[in-house]
């Protein structure tokens, strides 16, 4: 754990570096992402413009929503994306033998060599639209309500996080699966409305074949006292079973790998 903890400390600070090196680009793409909240926020303030909720979910409710949206975006886009490039084309040019050559895990390596550090500042973004939501809802929060929230939202995030490392590791046996995360990639806008706002065959797709809804809406029902706490636990539940079966996945996956000399 130690080795790994250093490991990953390693490149954050390479990719921080590179960040730096880089700083107008940084600085337009976080001018981006801020003209982008902006846009969500307009998009909420235009629907509750006329409506005082939608399918009973209030104005500070989808805050809340989009929060957490916004929490799992960052994650897509500081690690999965750009790993995922990396790691395709590692495939393709023979690159992915370094990883397997290294005294460290090989998903941990796979899934920290590409950092987008400065993506740290929508995390505060999120949390600050989170809170902002939960003041505008005006419903009280209880303990045990805000613990299974935090709980199933990091547990959701392991879930996308194992989603991933499972569609990756499909091109060991599928090379050509250069296009492995796009389902991924095309349903992940979904989170940033309710599951039950969306027609049932949607609603089945994005909980249960791509689990978008376990990660983002999920966390908020029980921020609203809509889960019981055999739900709660049941969630939990999965997002630790997908991570073991990712990681059950990935090893599989990686004895087939033969290396570029093959």
């Amino acid at each position: 754990m130690r080795r790994i903890l250093r490991v990953i400390s390693a490149h954050v600070r390479v990719n921080l570096q590179q960040d730096l090196a880089y700083r107008v680009d940084t600085l337009v793409n976080i001018a981006t992402m801020m003209a982008w909240l902006g846009y969500d926020l307009a998009s909420i303030a235009v629907l509750f413009g006329s409506a005082q909720n939608i399918n009973g979910w209030l104005a500070g409710d989808i805050i809340v929503l989009l929060g957490v949206f916004r929490m799992l975006n960052t994650l897509m886009m500081s690690i999965v994306w750009p790993n995922t490039e990396l790691f395709n084309r590692g495939i393709r040019e023979g690159t992915l033998d370094y990883v397997f050559v290294m005294p460290v895990n090989s998903q941990a390596l796979i899934s920290i060599r590409r950092i987008q550090v400065w993506q740290v500042v929508n995390v505060f973004v999120a949390a600050a639209l989170i809170l902002a939501g939960i003041a505008t809802s005006g419903t009280p929060v209880s303990l045990g309500e805000a613990v299974s929230f935090l709980v199933l939202m990091v547990s959701g995030a392991a879930l996308i996080y194992a989603l991933w490392i499972v569609l990756i590791s499909l091109t060991f046996w599928f090379t050509k699966f250069d296009n492995n995360v796009s389902l991924l990639q095309a349903l992940i806008d979904t989170g940033r409305w309710p599951a039950s706002v969306y027609p049932m065959w949607m609603r089945l797709l994005v909980t249960f074949v791509v689990p978008i809804a376990v990660a983002t809406t999920v966390p908020v029902q029980a921020l609203r006292g809509e889960l019981s706490p055999l739900e709660a636990v049941g969630y939990f539940a999965v997002g630790v079973a997908g991570f073991g079966l990712a990681s059950l996945v990935w090893r599989a996956g990686s004895r087939r790998y033969s290396g570029a000399s093959s």
